[in-house]
């Protein structure tokens, strides 16, 4: 499921974004009920999104939230599609906007501290990642992250030309990494069986059914020749939470793929000397 941000009134989606012309609460029939608030509204709608996914998110289920019906949310957010748009510019307010335990002038070590916290914040939020990059929500907590990156990158010394395409590389890979740690969170749940079951009942198939699976596919098996994994395990402990093989291998390709990322970056930097 994609969903595309910036579907609603541009105007009245911008204003409310930027809190240009918010209009005032009103006051409600008799009664204790707190007066409701975009801020309010946002908040409820991301929390929906948190617990249910994006499948849940609808104004009726919003105004159950808060205690009010669809149509009370609409005097302060026209719809859902301007909903959507301050939700997913609100929680990236989550992101830090400087990194001043890092030496200013390693790039290095403040990039990978950056990736790290853009795919956890993925990973708390995984609506987000529905939400596709190819329109942005033009918010200010979105072109806050946005600025923090270029910030980071101007340290490498290299051209702004080469930084805007690092910026389209960076934020790409990260979400994809964020992505495939959230698929294998939702796997079990979502397909009644245990990672374990998968993949021993279709490996055992695989084997009978394509006996010469190591001749058809060389490069690929050659990769268990050359550098096998370890056995799948149930799971593997990590501090004190237990993390599913599958988010571990995630991670783990994370780590490695920043990591040459970066190296091609230090190697562009290189080049200019």
């Amino acid at each position: 499921m994609v969903v595309f941000a910036g579907q609603g009134d541009p105007r009245r989606s911008l204003s409310l974004l930027w809190r240009a012309d918010t209009p005032p609460p009103t006051r409600g029939g008799p009664g204790p009920k707190p007066r409701l608030s975009v801020d309010a509204i946002v908040a409820a709608a991301v929390a929906l999104a948190d617990e249910e996914g994006m499948g849940a998110l609808s104004m009726r289920a919003v105004g159950d939230r808060l205690g009010r019906t669809a149509m009370a949310l609409y005097t302060y957010v026209p719809g859902k599609s301007e909903l959507l748009d301050l939700m997913y510019d609100a929680v990236h307010a989550e992101l830090p906007t400087a990194y001043p335990e890092s030496d200013p002038a390693d790039w290095r070590a403040a990039l990978t501290a950056w990736a790290g916290e853009v795919l956890e914040f993925h990973v708390r939020h995984p609506w987000v990642l529905q939400v596709s990059q190819a329109r942005p929500v033009l918010g200010p907590h979105e072109y806050a992250g946005l600025d923090t990156l270029v910030t980071l990158l101007r340290a490498t010394g290299l051209e702004a030309g080469v930084l805007r395409r690092l910026v389209g590389t960076l934020f790409p890979f990260v979400r994809g990494s964020a992505q495939a740690v959230a698929d294998a969170r939702l796997a079990a749940a979502a397909t009644g069986s245990s990672d374990e079951e998968w993949w021993a009942a279709r490996s055992a198939a695989l084997l009978e059914l394509v006996p010469d699976f190591a001749e058809r596919f060389p490069a690929v098996s050659g990769l268990e020749v050359e550098g096998p994994v370890e056995p799948y395990p149930a799971a593997v402990q990590e501090g004190t939470e237990p993390v599913p093989y599958p988010e571990r291998e995630a991670r783990e390709t994370f780590r490695v793929g920043l990591g040459v990322l970066l190296d091609g970056i230090e190697a562009a930097r290189a080049d200019r000397t």
